[in-house]
């Protein structure tokens, strides 16, 4: 399967002072995987077999829930071209 583009802004419904501490937890996942992200200010940006990269967003909501979430607010950006698309080629000449 080719590669895709997932950014993933996730929002835990959680009293204000517990927000950052989730998202942080859901970064770290993203981290543990073994897939190429970049943190944003909004989102997170994963590269990825697109599959794959909806199991991950599966498991953000998760670790929200189990992190005490009531409910969990997921938006998903995806781009996807039969023949792969990466990050490198996008932002390259920004880096």
């Amino acid at each position: 399967m080719p590669i895709a583009n997932l950014s993933l802004q996730i929002l835990p419904v959680v009293e204000e002072e517990k927000i950052y501490p989730l998202v942080d937890q859901v970064i770290h996942m993203i981290q543990a995987s073994g897939f190429k992200y970049i943190v944003g200010p909004m989102e997170t940006t994963i590269e990825g077999e697109l599959d794959s990269l909806l199991d991950l967003v599966k498991r953000a909501q998760q670790v929200c829930v189990q992190g005490g979430a009531s409910r969990v607010i997921s938006v998903i950006k995806i781009d996807y071209k039969p023949d792969g698309v990466t990050m490198d080629e996008k932002i390259h000449k920004y880096r």
